[in-house]
């Protein structure tokens, strides 16, 4: 079943570079913050990297002023090549980039992506999500995973 808006964000574990290879718990990384959260399909895709990750950097001091805590991106990749990723696009300091490779976290909220025809597994479906405190408040889920209509900064900003 899918996440909706009121629920509580289910327990997993993220992996982060930090100083080293950490595992966060959604617990931990939720609690008592206001979380600007997206997620795609994957680490370097042309629309991750050129469009869906560049409107949460144009527009970080506009949901930091509307009283973001923490903006985080979640994708089914390792986490050192999210944060290969996170280095290459200028993003460290600014957005989280959590790694989600086992899918545990994709599968607690049913945002699973069957993106085998392109060769590239399950992955996880395009979308974003205001959550205050562990209960999403907001969510922006893409009718198309191709798609960049209601799952960026923007998107998110319109409803603070």
């Amino acid at each position: 079943m899918r996440l909706k808006v009121g629920d509580r964000i289910p327990e997993a574990n993220f992996m982060m570079m930090l100083e080293d290879l950490t595992t966060v718990s959604a617990s931990r990384y939720f609690s008592g913050a206001k979380v600007a959260f997206f997620a795609l399909p994957g680490a370097f895709t042309p629309q991750c990297t050129a469009a869906h990750v560049p409107s949460f950097l144009l527009d970080f001091d506009s949901l930091k002023a509307k009283g973001i805590d923490k903006i985080a991106c979640l994708s089914v990749n390792d986490a050192f090549v999210m944060d290969a990723w996170a280095t290459s696009l200028g993003a460290k300091g600014m957005i989280d980039f959590l790694a989600d490779g086992n899918l545990e976290f994709t599968r607690a909220v049913g945002f699973e992506l069957d993106a085998s025809a392109y060769g590239m597994g399950t992955r996880s479906w395009r979308y974003s999500m205001i959550v205050e405190s562990g209960v999403v408040k907001v969510l922006n889920v893409e009718d198309d995973p191709t798609n960049l209509m209601v799952s960026d900064a923007k998107s998110l900003l319109t409803s603070l």
